[in-house]
């Protein structure tokens, strides 16, 4: 590798116009972002021309299909865009929803299931690894449930890398992310 190059597949990015790259990651954020519109139109957002099909299939996958049919109007309900008559779990999983539909090559999901309970958080896990599967991810979480299975792990503390490797090295070097740890999980 060249110094000072990103390269995405083999191609700088300088060479690529910006759509093409934004259409390469999807991105689920703590803070939502819904739009004016129905609740179909926000999980389509990404993709316009999917299929009714398709989106029911990844209103599936994240568990949101049956809140969504309860719903006035279905996924034909109209939405704000602060998403006001919607709760931040709701608000969240449509976000999920969307990147599911979209099924990018590469994924940034920060805090992504913090509004979500834990419950619900579990199955979305295991749809989460699917669709991380064979993908570049970034995952960036204070739940240390959501990254066990990472390849990398970066333990930051005050802005610092201060510990990296996979969970079970982490754990065994018995440093902060141990600790982290461990102070999530005796409880349980």
């Amino acid at each position: 590798m060249r110094e000072g190059i990103i390269e995405v597949g083999g191609e700088d990015i300088r060479d690529m116009r910006r759509s093409e790259l934004r259409a390469m990651y999807g991105m689920v954020l703590q803070d939502t972002w819904i739009y004016t519109g129905t609740i179909r139109e926000n999980i389509a957002y990404g993709k316009p021309d999917a299929t009714e099909e398709e989106i029911i299939a990844a209103a599936k996958m994240c568990h949101c299909h049956s809140f969504i049919r309860r719903m006035p109007e279905g996924y034909d309900t109209v939405v704000s865009e602060d998403g006001g008559n919607l709760s931040q779990g709701q608000k969240q999983l449509l976000c999920i929803c969307r990147v599911m539909l979209t099924d990018p090559p590469m994924l940034i999901l920060d805090e992504a299931t913090s509004s979500i309970d834990t419950r619900t958080e579990q199955k979305i896990q295991s749809a989460f690894a699917k669709l991380m599967k064979g993908k570049t991810s970034f995952i960036i979480a204070h739940r240390l449930s959501t990254i066990r299975d990472a390849d990398v792990i970066l333990v930051m503390k005050d802005g610092n890398i201060i510990e990296q490797g996979n969970h079970e090295s982490l754990l065994e070097k018995g440093g902060f992310y141990a600790s982290l740890y461990n102070s999530q999980f005796e409880q349980a």
